[in-house]
């Protein structure tokens, strides 16, 4: 997983910052006609991917690869690693990518049909290969059940679509630092940065859905989202606790999953006169806002937040 997150920043940089260029059309949930066919914005789009995904097999085999042990095609059973968070992650990745390239095929006049055909399968296709170069080294091993969260996390986006022609859920992912991390003598991360790739304990993931889709009320703005979140805590290892760490011995501590209620933001659905702003708020769709939240856990029951992010 910590592969994964380190791609996708990369690839969600490239993704966001062509998608920026384009008009309000692109990242808007709000269905639309058909756009006109541009054959120069289609070749951009086509040629944005397409170097990416060259990327992403460049930077696996010259560089995350390079010093690792090279083994015959191999299998790896993880679905029960850190109770499911970096699962999770992988639907994310692939949901992230899916929607942002359907977004730019439709912002290139390209049809719905093929713009759900090219660009909303685009995290499977960009995240398979490298579940399956993972099979050929030695501590990896091929995961179908990130294949299958890869799945749901594109499915997501082209379901949506068919569905109800637009995002009315979006998948959102947030950050805290962990006390564990404290803790872990450096096992979690001693960076910020280091800390988002290495502790799970830090990542909530929220579906975050219109409160007016749930309850139907004119008052009820439509940026105003309720948002369900699914973390977990006290994990310093992958299927079960280390002891140690650097010969610093790691406290004994329960794992355990949350489960969260709170309030949040669609920023695609705020619009403003100004352009930029506009632009903003649109590629801002991943991005949950803090806000008060109750928590259910299978610790110790109920907590609850004054701000949680």
């Amino acid at each position: 997983m910590n592969k994964l997150i380190s791609l996708l920043l990369a690839l969600l940089t490239g993704l966001i910052g062509f998608a920026q260029t384009a008009t309000d059309s692109l990242t808007t949930s709000q269905p639309a006609p058909t756009p006109t066919f541009h054959k120069g914005r289609f070749a951009a789009v086509v040629a944005t991917e397409a170097a990416l995904y060259a990327g992403t097999m460049s930077y696996l085999n010259f560089i995350w690869y390079k010093d690792e042990k090279r083994v015959p095609f191999e299998f790896y059973a993880d679905g029960k690693g850190y109770l499911q968070v970096d699962k999770f992650g992988h639907a994310y990745g692939a949901y992230l990518e899916s929607y942002v390239g359907y977004k730019a095929l439709r912002w290139s006049g390209a049809s719905k049909k093929k713009a759900l055909l090219y660009g909303g399968t685009l995290g499977f296709l960009l995240q398979s290969p490298i579940e399956i170069v993972d099979g050929f080294y030695e501590g990896w091993g091929f995961s179908w059940s990130d294949m299958a969260a890869n799945a749901v996390g594109s499915g997501m986006v082209i379901g949506q679509e068919l569905l109800f022609d637009e995002q009315i859920m979006k998948y959102k992912f947030s950050f805290r630092r962990s006390p564990y991390s404290k803790q872990a003598n450096g096992y979690l991360g001693t960076t910020f940065a280091g800390q988002i790739l290495q502790d799970y304990n830090a990542h909530t993931y929220w579906f975050s859905i219109g409160l007016n889709r749930i309850i139907r009320s004119e008052r009820i703005p439509d940026w105003l989202n309720v948002a369900v979140g699914y973390g977990a805590n006290g994990m310093f290892g992958e299927f079960e606790n280390i002891k140690k760490w650097g010969n610093v011995v790691i406290p004994p501590t329960q794992r355990y999953r949350q489960f969260l209620f709170s309030l949040d933001i669609d920023w695609t659905k705020i619009k403003t006169k100004n352009r930029f702003l506009n632009q903003v708020f649109q590629s801002m769709f991943m991005i949950k806002l803090p806000f008060p939240t109750l928590e259910i856990n299978t610790k110790n029951g109920f907590r609850l937040y004054g701000i949680y992010y």
